[in-house]
């Protein structure tokens, strides 16, 4: 006989979450939004997650072969799903690919009738976060860390017990049980803490500075660019920059579409030192599908791995979902 069980947590922004003058200007002038409270019961992730209705996703699924009263055999399922969001900066459209990161597993046998399944999912959000830096323009766009971990334990007689062992600070995480109903909810939120602290160098998995985990991101994204615009088996080029060197002036021509993979790139417009941005920033699109030219600098400040799609690469119906849905988020702005 299979038992089986599972456990589902939605990672959302409330709008009494975000506190302080500073960290609200994101969601009041049009940078990021806020969510709606996702439904105490009939939970439908693909639905709330195609009304963009919850930032990330985290589906626990678990079973257990039960042969005379005991566990003999048990797996995981199910698995992380994560969202964007689009930054617009001074007429400079820019979309936050999210980065998920591979989902840690493991599972332990409690008893001859008992197994406890846990997952941790997450990674880079969509959801970009200004922090100050010491130098000129003092601003840097990136997008922070947020998890959420999840434990399951499956009972031979059927019964499942779960719980919310772990979670990034923000945003808010509701755990759902099997039948969608509303379980438990994270006790704290904190974007102040989020915001500044998530840049830090250790998460779930591992040291952001170290190899594997550069790696694991730049793939992440690579993929999700390849996926989701570009033709069939297309493939984008990359492309390498060292501390100072251009990747796009204002005014040229744009048939490029840029993927930031790893490093950071200062943000110039007529001149003046507007912004840095971070990984996962995606520059352009909006600009190809209308033949328009650049309406800002890129220059690496850092060491910069950069994804670039030629026009001709790219797919521009699926592009222009892309940028339909951007203009859901910034309201009735412009093109850039």
């Amino acid at each position: 006989m299979r038992v089986q069980g599972s456990a589902t947590a939605i990672s959302w922004i409330p709008s009494e979450s975000v506190t302080g003058a500073v960290f609200r200007v994101p969601f009041e002038v049009g940078f990021s939004h806020y969510d709606q409270p996702p439904p105490d019961s009939g939970l439908d992730v693909d639905s709330l997650l195609a009304a963009d209705g919850a930032r990330f996703v985290n589906q626990l699924q678990a079973w257990a072969e039960v042969q005379d009263g005991a566990i003999v055999d048990s797996g995981h399922g199910g698995g992380g799903r994560i969202g964007s969001t689009t930054l617009r900066l001074a007429g400079l459209g820019m979309t936050f690919a999210a980065v998920a990161l591979p989902d840690l597993r493991r599972a332990e046998k409690v008893s001859d009738t008992a197994v406890r399944f846990t997952q941790t999912a997450g990674g880079r959000t969509g959801v970009p976060a200004p922090r100050r830096v010491s130098h000129p323009p003092f601003v840097q766009f990136a997008a922070p860390l947020a998890w959420t971990t999840l434990s399951l334990t499956v009972h031979a007689d059927g019964r499942q017990e779960l719980e919310l062992v772990g979670a990034s600070p923000f945003p808010r995480h509701w755990v759902y049980d099997a039948d969608g109903n509303l379980s438990t909810k994270s006790a704290t939120i904190d974007y102040k803490q989020w915001s500044t602290a998530a840049f830090g160098k250790h998460t779930p998995w591992g040291d952001t500075d170290s190899p594997a985990f550069v790696s694991e991101v730049e793939t992440a994204l690579e993929r999700e660019l390849s996926s989701t615009i570009m033709r069939g088996a297309a493939k984008p080029a990359i492309r390498k920059l060292r501390a100072g060197d251009m990747l796009a002036e204002q005014g040229e021509e744009a048939d490029e579409l840029f993927l930031l993979l790893d490093g950071v790139l200062r943000v110039d417009v007529d001149g003046k030192e507007l912004a840095e941005i971070g990984p996962g920033a995606v520059l352009g699109e909006r600009a190809i599908l209308e033949s328009g030219r650049r309406t800002a600098s890129l220059s690496a400040v850092t060491a910069c791995t950069v994804a670039v799609a030629g026009r001709d690469s790219v797919d521009p119906d699926t592009l222009r979902e892309v940028a339909h849905g951007h203009r859901r988020e910034e309201g009735a702005q412009g093109p850039y």
